[in-house]
């Protein structure tokens, strides 16, 4: 099993920063790569940022440039360094880690309960 906790959300007003962290554990579960999505009240889930176990990033357009995702396999924790925060920006934040059995050929996704960013104008 895979169980991901989160932390570091609240409310911040437009131009601040915030950290989110993510801690995950697995039980017979190997993780490669982690995320970080959200979901604002009326719109889709939206990912945010991604990374594999070899540090490879990936983020969305919108944060690019403001956004930051790190990971430490010591601490097996993924990070997401939010600066020049935008009221658009306020969601639900929901931590990811694909993960799967050793003999399976395919990750599965789990996911964290997700932390509330609100972001004040």
């Amino acid at each position: 099993q895979v169980q991901l906790v989160e932390s570091g959300g609240g409310l911040v007003q437009s131009g601040g920063s915030l950290r989110l962290s993510c801690a995950a554990s697995a039980s017979n579960f190997d993780i490669n790569a982690m995320g970080w999505y959200r979901q604002a009240p009326g719109k889709q889930r939206e990912l945010v940022a991604t990374i594999t176990s070899g540090d490879s990033t990936n983020l969305a357009d919108s944060v690019k440039g403001r956004f930051t995702i790190s990971r430490d396999n010591a601490k097996n924790t993924v990070y997401l360094q939010m600066s020049s925060l935008k009221p658009e920006d306020t969601a639900v934040y929901y931590c990811r880690a694909d993960g799967k059995r050793y003999y399976w050929s395919q990750s599965m996704a789990f996911w964290g309960k997700g932390t509330l960013v609100t972001v004040s104008s």
